[in-house]
């Protein structure tokens, strides 16, 4: 019975977020973020994420004529959280904007809607999630492009409490990958 609480608390969470990202996929499978039925683990408060926080990063086309930057790569952010109870939340993600000419993105995350609910993101990961380029449509896992880029390295702005977290570069190719991972 807690379980299926759990689970209902988890779903009203991911729905509850859907006004505040342009693009949400709920309960995403993604490979390195299992289930922890353990409330008492230990988490440190300094492994939770801000209020606010971006990521960017590069995305580039390798090609038989050389590297370029690729103009319209989407990146998937997914995140895990911890609810008021010391319980996993079902992992969540927001997609980033196309990037621009330069390859280029920045995603801005804001986690004031799970602060209602009691909720602190506790881990986020980068995957590459599509190109718009028809001669470069193949993910790779160049920089874990594939299985996920934790976001853990980052730097203050200013003197406010924002990090930017910068990923990759992601590399897509021309010709598909040999060995995709799983959960991808």
């Amino acid at each position: 019975m807690a379980l299926q609480g759990k689970r209902c608390r988890s779903m009203l969470l991911t729905l509850h977020l859907l006004p505040l990202f342009m693009t949400v996929i709920a309960g995403a499978p993604v490979s390195g973020y299992g289930y922890d039925p353990n409330p008492n683990s230990k988490i440190s408060k300094n492994m939770f994420f801000p209020e606010v926080f971006s990521v960017q990063g590069i995305v580039y086309c390798k090609s038989a004529s050389g590297v370029t930057p690729l103009k319209g790569g989407v990146i998937r952010i997914t995140c895990l959280g911890l609810d008021k109870y010391g319980y996993e939340t079902a992992p969540f993600s927001i997609l980033s904007r196309p990037t621009d000419g330069n390859g280029y993105f920045l995603a801005k995350l804001s986690s004031e809607l799970l602060k209602a609910d009691g909720v602190k993101i506790s881990q986020c990961k980068a995957f590459l999630h599509s190109s718009r380029l028809k001669a470069c449509p193949y993910a790779t896992n160049i920089n874990k492009g594939l299985s996920g880029a934790p976001l853990s390295a980052y730097r203050s702005l200013g003197s406010s409490s924002m990090r930017l977290y910068s990923i990759g570069p992601f590399v897509y190719t021309f010709n598909p990958q040999q060995n995709t991972p799983s959960g991808y």
